[in-house]
């Protein structure tokens, strides 16, 4: 058996995690989706140690997208004593900006204004408790998907009557007070065991959502801008907390400044971590190196406890 199994989704996103791997001389067994299947009463986990990559957006590639088949999967081989890292308890804080902004809320930390709703029938009540302008947003999103802005009341209901307000493959949406963001930037923190990796400042031009800051992102939509950001301390602290309230394992932490009253509003966690593109140029180093030495520390752990 392999020390190290991922499964995932998007067949090009994780070249650079696996030519990182294979450089450091790593035995892993990288595990497609796509055609998987498992038996409730056997299917024991490929490895004893399993890496989650499974995108939230991969429901836009797919309406047969894996997202709930993995929770069952990686709650299965937890039960069979594999070591998953962004597990199932991640998993399904990553497949829910609901679950994440009441996570978020019990930490003390503020999130935009919002209402959580599962029928469209009940976006109009929601909208008029959170006032305009608002977004309604999916439950499950990726890469800005399922993000609309409506500025009136009378917007609102024209696309409730249409059909065309958004509504999350799990039945679930959020109405949620538009917040501006200060300098047209949004900050994401990168965590590798609940601990502060690194930190970028996303800007475009006018209300993009798609602030994804991977290369495989950046296919047919406006331009963003990536710098690295350097939050301030409290503002790290906070996101690591996030983090590992989440049981994130590796993940991005997303919260803007809002411009009405500077207050830092949290908003977003994504256990799917592609990494900044061009690394090297944009942070001074490739943050898979130090992915790939967190993976093999957790390989020698699961080694010593066997």
């Amino acid at each position: 058996m392999t020390d190290l199994a991922i499964l995932y989704e998007h067949p090009d996103w994780f070249v650079p995690l696996f030519a990182a791997l294979d450089r450091a001389g790593i035995d892993y067994a990288a595990i497609p989706a796509g055609g998987h299947s498992f038996d409730p009463a056997g299917s024991p986990p490929p490895a004893p140690l399993i890496f989650n990559r499974i995108a939230m957006s991969s429901f836009l590639r797919s309406a047969e997208h894996p997202i709930f088949y993995a929770q069952a999967l990686f709650a299965h081989w937890e039960g069979h004593g594999a070591r998953v890292l962004n597990g199932s308890a991640a998993l399904a804080i990553d497949a829910s900006k609901a679950r994440q902004l009441a996570l978020i809320d019990r930490l003390g930390l503020a999130i935009p204004a919002t209402r959580v709703v599962h029928a469209r029938a009940d976006l109009a009540a929601a909208g008029a408790a959170i006032g305009f302008p608002l977004v309604v947003k999916a439950d499950i999103g990726g890469s800005g998907a399922g993000i609309v802005r409506y500025d009136t009341a009378a917007d609102l209901a024209a696309a409730v009557a249409d059909g065309s307000a958004p509504m999350g493959i799990n039945g679930v949406t959020l109405v949620q007070d538009y917040v501006p963001r200060r300098s047209g930037r949004i900050t994401r923190v990168e965590t590798l065991g609940g601990r502060y990796l690194y930190a970028l400042d996303i800007a475009s031009d006018g209300d993009t959502f798609d602030l994804c800051p991977a290369d495989a992102c950046a296919v047919g939509r406006p331009p963003v801008a990536m710098t690295r950001a350097d939050p301030p301390p409290r503002l790290i602290a906070a996101a690591e907390a996030i983090a590992r309230a989440a049981g994130l394992d590796v993940g991005g932490v997303e919260y803007l400044i809002d411009d009405r009253d500077g207050i830092a509003r949290f908003y977003d966690v994504n256990a799917l971590s592609n990494f900044v593109a061009r690394p090297r140029e944009v942070l001074g180093w490739d943050p898979h190196d130090r992915l790939v030495d967190w993976l093999r520390g957790h390989i020698a752990a699961v080694r010593q406890a066997a």
